[in-house]
């Protein structure tokens, strides 16, 4: 790192390298120091600039997470500083913020979040709490992870080929015509295999709850010992139908290339 001092990034204990980077812009030294020194030993890389002048060097030299910054700052403010960031292209205007203001100053509140700010805080603070805010806002701005597509299913004897659409018993392939490897790929995707008729007719359809029902039996003489009595796919009384996978289910991420 560099020697300006301003530009320093925070000496801690080696962190992971998925360590979330936080750029802290205040110009007290003293809560810089501190909140620094709190944040490392929470598991945060921090870098700090004492104005939004190093501030924008620092985002044009390092990726960061989270940006925290002061309201009250020497030249331009925070909240002139929060209203450029939301103007520049992504990723920088989607960096989520957390702005320090002093107690008691609604009116700074309400223009930064005016301005794009995702939360604020007052000072002074208790560390504990602006480790909490920092990682509530870092949740917020985290799509929810999606598991890998699944690539297979197996029920009772029976393996299904999600990509493929083959559906074999041992080494035996079942015929299956379009429609039957189309449901069949429908009940895989369904959170818990559980499907209306609706669904299953692909939305409003001139399709008959009727013909549904008879597609299913069709596919029912394909998977079941037993059609009459279905172990795996079994009605659910007032809402439609239910593919049971009791055996192994492999994803994407799981296959090797």
């Amino acid at each position: 790192m560099t020697s300006d001092p301003a530009l320093t990034e925070a000496a801690a204990a080696p962190l992971r390298d998925e360590a979330d980077h936080i750029l802290l812009i205040d110009d007290d030294r003293r809560i810089r120091e501190l909140a620094s020194r709190y944040l490392i030993t929470q598991g945060f890389r921090v870098s700090t600039a004492a104005d939004t002048s190093e501030a924008r060097r620092m985002l044009d030299r390092f990726a960061f997470d989270l940006i925290i910054l002061d309201v009250m700052l020497p030249g331009e403010n925070g909240v002139a500083f929060a209203r450029w960031l939301r103007s520049q292209p992504p990723p920088t205007s989607a960096l989520p913020t957390l702005m320090l203001t002093a107690r008691g100053e609604p009116a700074d509140r309400v223009k930064g979040l005016e301005a794009g700010v995702d939360d604020y805080l007052a000072k002074p603070f208790d560390p504990r709490e602006l480790s909490l805010r920092i990682a509530a806002i870092l949740r917020r701005a985290r799509p929810l992870s999606q598991p890998a597509r699944l690539v297979s299913v197996t029920f009772g004897d029976l393996a299904f080929d999600i990509e493929r659409g083959e559906l074999r018993r041992g080494e035996e392939q079942i015929k299956l015509s379009e429609r039957e490897r189309d449901m069949l790929r429908q009940f895989c995707a369904a959170p818990d295999g559980t499907l209306s008729r609706e669904e299953l007719a692909g939305g409003p359809s001139d399709q008959t709850e009727r013909v549904i029902d008879v597609q299913v039996n069709r596919l029912r003489r394909k998977i079941e010992i037993d059609p009459a009595n279905p172990h795996y796919l079994q009605t659910v009384r007032g809402t439609g139908y239910r593919l049971v996978l009791d055996g192994e289910v492999t994803r994407a991420d799981q296959v090797r290339p």
